[in-house]
């Protein structure tokens, strides 16, 4: 399977959650509603995004 890559087509701040679901076939809607839906339960969600900003190439 191909590395994620942010999504240029399906951005809203970053195109992290647009590149992932763009990796894994799904609806960049889906993928983002559970990115804000994760935010109920405590963890480094925040960490997680700023770190893939900062990670994962801009697709070409």
């Amino acid at each position: 399977m191909a590395r994620p890559q942010r999504s240029r087509d399906h951005k809203i701040i970053a195109g992290v959650c647009g590149g992932i679901a763009d990796w894994l076939g799904w609806s960049p809607t889906v993928v983002r509603t559970l990115f804000v839906l994760s935010f109920v339960f405590p963890g480094p969600q925040a960490v997680f995004y700023l770190g893939a900003w900062i990670l994962m190439p801009k697709q070409p």
